[in-house]
């Protein structure tokens, strides 16, 4: 399939959200199959710059959220704002917002998270779901309790839960941290220098930083929930970088096995960034897997 072009420039709208502001990238005709892509951390929604047009010439309504906390979103202040509850009832209210009752959902990282806990908190608002690099959530507190190789590879929660400190450490360097997070592990020019200044923008958005890290802080805080065991019902692509240096590979497989029709594809020499690094390809098990629907 041939890459069209990108385009970094988009400008996205506001939209009042579960009662925050959203800033939201939205391209394709409006009475397209509805597709979000929910982007993780440190990204924002420019981490989606090379699926949203192909998606949206592709007939599919995208809609490509800056997830609260993140770049021109609103900021809530205190961890309580960044539950997976919240989160998820953003995905919700979004789809309110724009008139659907319901919507494919595609999400990596962090927004995987959301993705995981929004189709089993909210099976009737989730179409079709594609999970890119997370494991089912009740697969991955069996895979902590069981594996010391990834307890260590989640150290960085653990610091991100001492206040203020992590936030300092982010900023040094011209953010030298978070640039690392993203070209440290992934494959070698994977993150341009412009990608890079438009993520070093998006950080230094006044109270992004802490907002981002309130997500992990959350995340420790809060009760696991009944989700975190239930089966997903919609139809589920699982899509996995084998050289992932947070996550296990172990953890895709059955990830996979917990959904009533799940489907996983493992990209052997990609890591946790595959759809930066595997951009064709990623987009054509998009395109396919989401067309069904």
């Amino acid at each position: 399939m041939a890459r069209q072009a990108d385009r970094p420039d988009r400008q996205g709208t506001y939209l009042r959200v579960n009662g925050i502001r959203l800033h939201v990238v939205q391209e394709g005709p409006k009475e397209g199959h509805p597709v979000i892509l929910l982007h993780g951390f440190p990204e924002f929604w420019y981490g989606w710059r090379h699926q949203i047009r192909p998606l949206a010439a592709a007939g599919f309504r995208v809609l490509a959220p800056d997830q609260r906390g993140y770049n021109r979103s609103e900021k809530p202040p205190g961890t309580a704002s960044y539950t997976r509850d919240r989160l998820a009832e953003d995905v919700v209210g979004l789809l309110d917002t724009a008139g659907l009752e319901r919507a494919s959902v595609v999400g990596h990282d962090w927004g995987a998270a959301v993705a995981w806990h929004l189709a089993a908190a909210h099976p009737d608002r989730v179409a079709r779901l594609v999970i890119i690099n997370v494991p089912h959530p009740g697969v991955f507190q069996q895979h902590l309790r069981s594996s010391l190789g990834q307890l260590l590879k989640s150290w960085y929660i653990a610091f991100f839960q001492i206040p203020a400190l992590p936030e300092w450490f982010s900023r040094l360097g011209s953010w030298r941290l978070l640039a690392g997070a993203l070209t440290a592990t992934s494959r070698p020019g994977t993150f341009s220098e412009e990608d890079l200044a438009r993520y070093r923008e998006a950080w230094s958005q006044p109270g992004a930083c802490t907002a981002m890290l309130n997500w992990y802080r959350a995340a420790v805080r809060e009760p696991v929930g009944n989700t975190s065991e239930a089966r997903i019902t919609a139809p589920t692509l699982v899509i996995w970088g084998a050289r992932d240096q947070f996550l296990d590979q172990a953890m895709a497989r059955p990830s996979a096995e917990a959904v009533d029709d799940g489907r996983l594809k493992i990209f052997p020499k990609a890591t946790h960034w595959v759809h930066h690094e595997e951009v064709d390809r990623v987009n054509q098990l998009l395109l396919d897997f989401l067309g069904e629907g």
